[in-house]
C-alpha cells in the first residue's frame, strides 16, 4: 500500500501550558516542494524544527518514507532522520573554505567519493570560482548557495528551509528562489520550506500550507489558495482585497451595491438561501466605467510602475481596491463610475457574517 512521503498526523506541541502547534496534519509526496506560510508567531517554524528532531512534539506522529520519526512516545535523533536544513542565517562554518563547508558532513563517505561529491556542488551551485574561499568573502547570494550545497551534500531523503532569503535584498531574493527551485527539481529532493514571503512561497513551492495560530488553515496549490480561499484569514493573507457586503438572493446568487453576481459560499460557510454575505473582491476584479452608474471616490492611490492600484470608497462609504494601468493617471478625490471587470470569475468568492 503506498503512503505519502513525508506524513504529519495530528501533531502537537507545547511550551509549557502554551500550545504553539495545534493538531496539524499535513502530507508531501516524494519530489515535492511544499511551503509553511504565515506571519511571525503562527508556529510554522516551530513544525519545521519538530521535523528535523530539534523539538519533541507532545501529540500525533511525524513519518519519512513510512518510517516513524517521532510520537509522543517515540524519538529518532536528529542525526539519524536523513534530513537537511539550511538556517535562516546559513550557519556557515567561517573558519572552513567553501569546499571544506560542502565537505563537512560527508564522513561516511572515501576521499575520492568525498571530492567528487564536492565538485558535484560546486559545478551545480555555480561556486567553482569560489572554491577556496571563506564565508566572509562571499556575497549573501554566494553564502546561501553554499549552505544549500552544504545541506544537500549527504544526500538527505527530506531537505528543511527556514526563512533562507531573509537576508537578501528583494532583487536577488526572487532570482536565488527560481534558481533554488530548479536545483531541488533538477535534484529531485522533497522540501519544504518556511516563509512569511507569499511571493517566495508562490516562486518555490508545488503545494503551500497557510498557518495562523498553529494550524494550517488551507493546503493547497498557490491558484488555489488565491482564487479560492477557505476563509477570511486566507483570503486577506494571500494577495489584496477588500469585503463588499451583500444578500444572498438564493445559493447561487448574491446581491451587492456593483449588482448580482453569480456566487456560492466557501467550504468552510453555512449554504443558506438568503442571509447577510460579505463578498470578497481582488484589486483586479475591478475597474473604471464612465458609463457605469454604480460611482466611487478615489481616497489613495500607489504607483506600482505598470499599473496603479487605487483605494476607492462607494457611496455606501465600503471601501475597495481597483488596479488599473498607469497610462491613465487619476487624482485623489475624484468622483468616477466602476464596474466588476468582464472576465470576473465565475463564482464570486463568498464569507457568511460570524
Amino acid at each position: 500500500m503506498s503512503h505519502p512521503f513525508l506524513q504529519l498526523s495530528m501533531i502537537q506541541q507545547t511550551y509549557g501550558d502554551r500550545i504553539v502547534v495545534d493538531a496539524l496534519t499535513l502530507t508531501l509526496e516524494q519530489g515535492a516542494i511544499g511551503c509553511l506560510l504565515g506571519p511571525s508567531g503562527c508556529g510554522k517554524t516551530t513544525v519545521l524544527r519538530c521535523i528535523a528532531g530539534f523539538e519533541k512534539i507532545t501529540a500525533g506522529e511525524i513519518r519519512l518514507d513510512g518510517i516513524l520519526l517521532c510520537s509522543a512516545h517515540h524519538f529518532v535523533p536528529p542525526e539519524q532522520r536523513h534530513i537537511g536544513m539550511v538556517f535562516q542565517d546559513y550557519a556557515l562554518f567561517p573558519h572552513l573554505s567553501v569546499a571544506d563547508n560542502i565537505r563537512f558532513g560527508l564522513n561516511h563517505l572515501n576521499k575520492i567519493e568525498k571530492q567528487q561529491r564536492v565538485h558535484e556542488l560546486l559545478d551545480t551551485m555555480h561556486l567553482t570560482d569560489s572554491v577556496n574561499k571563506f564565508p566572509h568573502e562571499l556575497s549573501g547570494g554566494q553564502q546561501q548557495r553554499v549552505a544549500l550545497a552544504r545541506a544537500l551534500a549527504p544526500r538527505p531523503k527530506l531537505l528543511l528551509l527556514d526563512e533562507p532569503f531573509s537576508n537578501l535584498d528583494v532583487n536577488l531574493r526572487e532570482r536565488l528562489s527560481m534558481e533554488v527551485r530548479d536545483i531541488l527539481k533538477q535534484q529531485h529532493i522533497t522540501a519544504i520550506l518556511v516563509t512569511h514571503d507569499q511571493t517566495e512561497a508562490f516562486t518555490i513551492a508545488d503545494q503551500i500550507g497557510v498557518m495562523y495560530q498553529g494550524a494550517i488553515q488551507q493546503w493547497g496549490t498557490a491558484d488555489n489558495l488565491y482564487h479560492h480561499p477557505i476563509n477570511r484569514f486566507v483570503a486577506h493573507f494571500i494577495g489584496q482585497g477588500a469585503l463588499l457586503p451583500g444578500i444572498m438572493q438564493d445559493s447561487h446568487h448574491v446581491e451587492t451595491e456593483l449588482g448580482v453576481l453569480p456566487a456560492a459560499l466557501t467550504s468552510q460557510e453555512t449554504n443558506t438561501n438568503t442571509h447577510a454575505v460579505d463578498v470578497f473582491l481582488r484589486p483586479s476584479d475591478i475597474e473604471f466605467d464612465e458609463a457605469s452608474n454604480t460611482y466611487a471616490t478615489i481616497t489613495h492611490k500607489a504607483f506600482l510602475g505598470a499599473e496603479i492600484l487605487y483605494t476607492v470608497r462607494l457611496d455606501s462609504g465600503v471601501t475597495l481596491l481597483l488596479l488599473a494601468s498607469s497610462s491613465v493617471n487619476r487624482t485623489i478625490g475624484n468622483r468616477t463610475g466602476i464596474r466588476l471587470r468582464s472576465y470576473h470569475p465565475k463564482k464570486a468568492i463568498i464569507f457568511s457574517h460570524p
